[in-house]
């Protein structure tokens, strides 16, 4: 277990969960699903939070062989933020994070518009010139 403490306060820890033990105790076709729940209640009980999310990348890894063949164990990448969210995602596997699009400014806008009333005036006028000619 590693710790390791970025300039936004975040705490990140690298653990090795054992996932054996928990699956075995439900029926075979429900292993992968009770091992999912295990790597959450570990990280709930290690992290000392109750708002986990699991990346994408963990959840593909259980569920590799199907439902029936989870792995015995598996390493995870554990980051806490100071709202208390812990972000957990497969160790090795580096995942993008999603970048919120930000809406245009107001003046982009209203730059916009102006250009728009400027091709506008140029095609009336276009327009009224041909209609002279003919």
């Amino acid at each position: 277990m590693a710790d390791k403490k970025s300039k936004d306060n975040e705490l990140e820890r690298i653990y090795n969960i054992p996932l054996r033990r928990e699956f075995l105790k439900v029926p075979k076709y429900k292993r992968s699903k009770k091992a999912v729940k295990a790597v959450r209640e570990f990280l709930t009980k290690h992290m000392k939070s109750e708002d986990v999310i699991i990346d994408n990348s963990i959840n593909m890894a259980i569920w590799h062989n199907g439902g029936e063949n989870p792995p015995h164990h598996i390493k995870v990448v554990a980051k806490k933020d100071n709202e208390g969210k812990v972000r957990a995602e497969l160790f090795g596997v580096k995942t993008k994070e999603s970048k919120k699009e930000e809406k245009p400014k107001k003046e982009e806008t209203e730059e916009v518009k102006e250009i728009n009333q400027e091709n506008e005036e140029v095609n009336n006028s276009e327009a009224s010139q041909k209609s002279e000619k003919d």
